[in-house]
């Protein structure tokens, strides 16, 4: 059962780690279409959602109990597996926004956070389920 866990986390860090790679990628253009920009809000919401599956996966097999992204980030902070707590309930929350409401001010608002904030702290969830793989 033990072995299961610890496939689960690595076989979830795998699909984390292709939405990451994919929403890096996509944000190294100089300038973007209002479609890309879109496309771009779109990879950041699954990346961040597989971001979060991953660390629940992961405290799980360590033997920490967390049902929901809340407490999946409250938890992955107490353990240092994510520096920043307050970003990724900010993150959390602009998602879910996103997730049900398409405003033009908000969309570009979401994607100046990806740029500027979002992608810096879901890199630094990247590096660090990689030492720990």
């Amino acid at each position: 059962m033990e072995e299961n866990k610890d496939i689960r986390w690595k076989q979830r860090f795998q699909n984390f780690e292709k939405a990451f790679i994919l929403l890096r990628n996509s944000l190294e253009a100089k300038s973007f279409s209002i479609v890309e920009r879109a496309g771009i809000v779109q990879i950041f919401e699954f990346t961040f959602e597989l971001g979060w599956k991953t660390l629940k996966d992961y405290l799980e097999e360590q033997g920490v109990k967390a049902a929901f992204p809340r407490d999946v980030i409250k938890e992955a902070f107490r353990s240092q597996l994510i520096e920043d707590g307050d970003t990724w309930m900010d993150m959390l929350d602009k998602r879910n926004l996103m997730a049900h409401t398409y405003d033009e001010d908000k969309a570009e608002l979401a994607f100046r956070l990806i740029q500027e904030k979002y992608f810096a702290a879901i890199e630094k969830l990247h590096t660090k389920l990689n030492q720990v793989q």
